[in-house]
């Protein structure tokens, strides 16, 4: 995996019998809110977060992927509640957000990217009210690229290139194209930044599903989603609790059925809340040990470092 821009906090190593590391910690966990991909089904994100906010959960960092960056961007600008974001998708139009309408003929990334501008300003990631980290994949280089900084309405837009649908979003040095190629569940990068527990939205928890059909397109539909099952399954195992709403009867690319994503999304929340809850006391949930597998990589101090071994995370302030 490679970070650009993203800045870790390492220190001193303190390593039990196991060969594993504890993180130790004697003030309030930080937790993580993951949202992850999925196309339009998104809007059941909308509805993970009304849950969150009516019982006054709030979170320390954000990560999001494709339709998951878009909702994250959003929602760590802290300009809008909950429900005027939601009045806000009901507007917005598939047409508003595609160029082209001839198949396998890409769609520039232009009116996604004003979208941004218009709600949310032409600003740098770190001017967000929330810390906020967004998934992408550098097509030059084939790797997984993650931005706690740099320029939103780009990076967003990159996030959400899928190949074949969007064209890719140029962006220093980078062609960026939709995160969920490589990482569509970024737990591990909270985990990296130093949350001690991470709460991740899986928008299809049972993706892998193949195809009888032999048309081309369902073809590839049909690919891709057998090469993300082992990238999510990685984000999954860096997840405290995965929120998983039933969304197979909606489809990724229609907003017809809003309004059930979105509830199906509060109810998939509600039914994890109390567990959600625990996390936010120190009282109740056991620290647990987290291993940190070798050939991570970290960037600091501008440049991009292997590390070999298990290493301690630390929050920058401790």
């Amino acid at each position: 995996m490679k970070f650009n821009f993203l800045k870790i906090f390492i220190g001193k190593k303190n390593k039990n019998k196991n060969n594993s590391t504890k993180i130790n910690i004697t003030r309030k966990p930080k937790i993580g809110l993951v949202l992850s991909g999925g196309g339009t089904r998104g809007m059941a994100h909308l509805g993970a977060l009304k849950a969150f906010e009516e019982n006054n959960i709030k979170f320390d960092y954000v990560a999001g992927t494709s339709i998951g960056a878009i909702i994250g961007a959003f929602y760590c600008s802290q300009k809008f509640s909950v429900n005027q974001m939601i009045e806000m998708s009901k507007v917005i139009k598939i047409k508003d957000i595609k160029t082209s309408k001839i198949p396998f003929m890409p769609s520039k990334t232009d009116k996604m990217e004003q979208i941004l501008i218009d709600h949310l300003g032409d600003i740098d990631i770190k001017q967000l009210n929330l810390p906020f980290a967004v998934v992408a994949v550098d097509m030059v280089s084939g790797e997984e690229v993650v931005f706690n900084e740099g320029r939103l309405s780009k990076v967003v837009t990159g996030s959400c290139a899928v190949p074949g649908i969007f064209s890719c979003v140029q962006y220093e040095k980078m062609n960026l194209a939709d995160g969920g190629l490589s990482n569509n569940i970024p737990a591990d990068v909270l985990k990296l930044l130093g949350c001690d527990y991470v709460v991740s939205i899986d928008l299809n928890f049972k993706r892998g599903q193949g195809t009888d059909s032999l048309k081309t397109v369902d073809l590839l539909w049909a690919a891709l989603r057998i090469l993300m099952k082992s990238n999510a399954t990685k984000g999954k195992l860096y997840s405290d609790i995965i929120i998983e709403p039933h969304l197979s009867d909606f489809k990724s690319t229609k907003l017809d059925k809003l309004d059930d994503m979105i509830n199906e999304g509060y109810r998939a929340t509600m039914s994890k809340i109390i567990d959600i809850k625990n996390l936010l006391d120190p009282n109740k949930v056991k620290r647990r040990n987290i291993k940190i597998k070798e050939h991570k990589k970290q960037f600091k101090e501008d440049k991009l470092i292997d590390i070999d071994e298990e290493i301690d995370l630390f929050d920058k302030d401790l």
